[in-house]
């Protein structure tokens, strides 16, 4: 049961949370010129969109094919007047060419079957010169073992069968590489990083988010019962935890490129 980005039910499902300040220190140094507009493309819930203010960005508009997601993002993002939102396809956004002095593509690529097209779209919105900032994981990230911190690794070892779904729509970072270059892109830097995903208040608060699926597409594969299973079987390695926050992560791949 593969999850419905458009059910009315999930508009929230992307937007609960805030971006990890360490992302946004991480990012610092390439918004010093304080760019005028970025596109956030698969924007989800708008918690990027608000991140690339909170850079310097003057304008910020966040795409997403979900109009159910987009309700989530105008929601959570009412007090921002400087974002907009607006439904599309980041294949063919049908937005000017040149737009964008900056475009975020974060946790999309995995979405898109064909990463040519995706990156073409993007080299013809950017201006010369512009910033393309890709995130997302590649199978070796995905397949990290779980911890007290990388609590997605438990999802694998107690359900190897989401395996082959994870790493089957991963790209290499050598395939995002190759991509990038063919589409007027050079590369500035590669970064693997940690990313804080949420501090929980203590294991319940962990237990409740899981049981939701909050902002986990690969959890909707799995049934009520096996999802259950999977939530006791991560709560028991979390037992010296009782009453303690939890933190956690996830590990990412980067991709800073500029626009030739």
């Amino acid at each position: 049961m593969t999850i419905n980005f458009h059910d009315e039910q999930n508009k929230y499902t992307y937007a609960a949370r805030s971006a990890d300040q360490g992302w946004i220190e991480l990012l610092r140094p390439y918004f010093e010129h304080k760019p005028e507009i970025a596109l956030d493309i698969g924007c989800g819930g708008g918690i990027y969109s608000k991140a690339l203010l909170d850079l310097g960005t003057n304008l910020v508009m966040g795409m997403d094919f979900s109009e159910s997601n987009l309700e989530g993002a105008r929601d959570k993002c009412r007090a921002y007047e400087n974002i907009s939102f607006v439904q599309g396809n980041a294949l063919d956004t049908g937005l000017p060419d040149a737009k964008a002095d900056v475009i975020l593509e974060r946790a999309l690529i995995h979405h898109i079957r064909d990463l040519d097209a995706c990156f073409k779209e993007a080299s013809r919105l950017l201006k010369a010169g512009g910033l393309f900032i890709v995130q997302d994981r590649t199978e070796i990230d995905c397949l990290l073992p779980g911890s007290e911190n990388h609590i997605r690794g438990y999802f694998f070892e107690k359900y190897p069968k989401l395996i082959l779904k994870e790493t089957e729509r991963r790209y290499s970072s050598p395939a995002v590489l190759r991509s990038l270059a063919q589409h007027n892109f050079e590369i500035i830097e590669e970064i693997s990083f940690w990313e804080t995903r949420r501090i929980y208040h203590d294991i319940h608060d962990l237990e409740q988010d899981l049981l939701n699926r909050t902002g986990r597409s690969i959890l909707h594969d799995l049934d009520e019962h096996e999802l259950r299973a999977l939530v006791d079987y991560i709560l028991g390695t979390f037992q010296d935890k009782q009453g303690k926050q939890i933190l956690e992560q996830d590990r990412w791949t980067l991709w800073i490129a500029k626009r030739l």
